[in-house]
């Protein structure tokens, strides 16, 4: 195993991970990177395990996410997948069984889903079969103390390892910072408030040389079975440059490295285990503004500090990144082919991002599995599934004992969180529900109330000029879904109190994109706002919109999916880019190519014909046509 690692992949790792240090930690000194790294990748547990991120050959998989202490839905759902029998021993013969991250937190019973995980870690080989635990946003915040979602019952499960006189020593330091004439009684409930009882068993458990982080610390972020990506987050752009080994290798080092250094620093009570993983860069900052860092802790502080800002911690990470699973293949596409390519694989499986329809879904053609069905009932009401792929064949179980279901369509949605909507649906309540105005003060707009038997829901009316021969919000509409863009909301075409016109979905509680940026909210998103502006110029460009503007861009804060609407000055004849876009770079990716070529005049004529004059049909397809030549000015 050792052998088939070559040198020339070390020392690739070692060349592309000292531009990497010089690029994200400036402050951080590249030789003690390059130390560090070459000690790390030089070991026999790492040479192993770059074995052991790629699995060929491999006939069944069973994978299972975001547990959050759900041990009794757990252990439903691998028994109804055969991994695990009636006394909960592995059972699963050589399946390889994949946990993709978060087994920790909001749930009570997260020490018993890691016993059970470790122990199953064991039993599987001695059958053929394998474990493969990755980790989640949630376990690295275990081990890097960012502690936000830790229930107290959590904390409980630890009080075996934790000892008072540790509990005594940190509150003595604790109970320095305060005025000697505070009262005692209330210093002591703020310190068990903030360290409840089995919080330093559960530090010390989740510490670099802990029994739960010392394991953790071994698992990698990513692994490929057969064809399969399985990761917990999302597959962000940087996958492509970095590859498996960069993802497993760089950022577990940041971590570690992390984990050591801020270890060294409570030893010295610099620090403190109550001390939030978001508060340090601010503690050190002003300890050493202060004077109250000696010369040979800087270095570690600044580390600290820098090994904290890595993208294991943030949105780009992959652990948190949502863009796999919000962001439509027109945005998402590209970068997802490429990684994919890079990592010699076919298909991602992610959890993370609970599920519209707690049920699991795939997307982008099924090049997207989602398996994160909120199994922790009480916080997401959901239940336990199971993705199994058999000799290629994917179908899915229920914690229920429902076998043979299958990965159901990602429902194609604007505007609107309901799990028990499609667009469909939605498009049907505005042709067939009671119609109430409700404003009739504006202009070419009439803010209406629909309401069924068991909705109610808002719409926009415009009345259609009898001298028009199209109807441009309808034709944004239809032709946003032939793209599969999903920015503009359900449009249909209705008559209202002898009134011919439009009517189109309003999400409830939406900022404009002027709005947004005066609350300054939307700064980081699960699908990147600039990579939604960018699509939404390709769109603009293709149909000629002339009058975009921010109050015509809205977000939904549950998800900050871009919403565009009010397209009257749209689809002109015109065969140049919109005013607005002059400069502006119009990016068209293979994605966007591939959407564009498939646009041909005889399906523009039978998606739109009924809705575009001929003559905005024919212009319509020759700013296609430039667009997918690049010549569109």
């Amino acid at each position: 195993m050792v052998a088939s690692i070559s040198w020339a992949l070390k020392c690739g790792l070692v060349v592309s991970t000292i531009k990497r240090i010089s690029k994200c930690n400036t402050r951080t000194s590249p030789v003690i990177g390059l130390v560090s790294l070459l000690l790390w990748l030089f070991s026999p547990l790492a040479l192993a395990q770059a074995d052991e991120w790629h699995f060929s050959d491999v006939e069944r998989i069973v994978a299972v996410s975001d547990i959050h202490g759900a041990y009794d839905a757990l252990i439903e759902t691998l028994q109804v997948a055969e991994v695990i029998d009636e006394d909960l021993a592995w059972s699963g013969g050589k399946t390889h069984f994949v946990i993709t991250g978060d087994l920790l937190d909001r749930g009570p019973d997260s020490r018993l889903v890691m016993d059970l995980i470790m122990r199953l870690e064991n039993e599987a080989p001695r059958a053929g079969g394998r474990v493969h635990q990755l980790l989640g946003n949630h376990e690295v915040m275990n081990l890097n103390g960012d502690l936000r979602y830790v229930a107290d019952e959590e904390y409980a499960a630890f009080l075996d390892i934790e000892s008072e006189k540790d509990r005594e020593y940190w509150y003595k330091r604790y109970r320095r910072g305060h005025p000697a004439d505070s009262d005692e009684a209330a210093v002591r409930w703020q310190f068990d408030e903030k360290a409840p009882p089995g919080f330093f068993g559960h530090r010390k458990a989740f510490r670099y040389d802990g029994p739960y982080g010392k394991w953790l610390l071994q698992k990698p972020l990513m692994v490929v079975i057969n064809d399969t990506v399985f990761v917990h987050g999302g597959i962000p752009p940087f996958v492509a440059e970095y590859g498996l080994e960069g993802v497993n290798v760089d950022l577990k080092e940041n971590l570690h490295d992390y984990l050591t250094s801020r270890v060294a620093l409570e030893r010295k009570t610099i620090l403190s285990p109550i001390d939030r993983f978001k508060e340090i860069p601010e503690i050190l900052i002003r300890k050493s503004k202060i004077g109250q860092l000696l010369d040979i802790d800087r270095g570690t502080a600044q580390m600290v500090i820098d090994l904290g800002d890595t993208p294991l911690h943030g949105p780009e990470g992959p652990t948190w990144y949502r863009g796999t699973a919000s962001c439509n293949s027109l945005i998402e596409g590209d970068s997802l082919n490429a990684a994919l390519d890079v990592l010699g694989a076919q298909r991602v499986v992610i959890g993370h991002t609970p599920t519209i329809t707690r049920r699991v879904q795939q997307r982008m053609n099924g090049r997207i599995v989602e398996i994160d069905t909120g199994m922790l009932k009480k916080n997401y009401d959901g239940s336990g599934h199971a993705l199994i792929i058999d000799d290629g064949e994917l179908s899915v179980v229920n914690q229920d004992g429902t076998q043979d279901l299958v990965p159901i369509v990602h429902p194609v949605r604007v505007g609107h969180e309901s799990i028990e909507i499609t667009d469909d649906e939605l498009a049907s309540i505005l042709v067939n529900g009671e119609v109430k105005e409700i404003d009739a003060g504006l202009s070419s707009w009439k803010l209406v109330q629909v309401t069924t038997e068991d909705r109610q829901l808002h719409a926009y009316f415009r009345e259609l000029p009898e001298e028009e021969g199209f109807i441009n919000e309808l034709a944004a509409y239809k032709l946003d879904r032939m793209l599969g863009l999903g920015m503009v909301p359900v449009t249909v075409r209705r008559n209202i109190a002898d009134k011919d016109g439009t009517l189109q979905f309003v999400p409830a509680a939406t900022l404009t994109e002027r709005e947004r940026v005066a609350v300054g909210r939307g700064r980081s998103t699960p699908c990147p706002l600039d990579r939604q502006t960018s699509a939404m110029f390709v769109f603009d460009t293709l149909i000629h919109n002339t009058a975009r503007t921010p109050s015509t861009m809205v977000y939904s804060p549950d998800d900050w999916l871009l919403i565009l609407v009010d397209h009257e000055n749209a689809f002109g004849a015109e065969l140049e880019r919109p005013d607005y876009l002059d400069g502006v770079d119009i990016v068209i990716g293979d994605q966007w190519r591939a959407a564009l070529l498939e646009l041909d005049n005889a399906t523009l004529r039978k998606g739109l014909g009924d809705v575009l004059d001929e003559r905005r049909l024919s212009a319509l397809a020759s700013r296609r046509a430039a667009l997918i030549k690049g010549s569109l000015e």
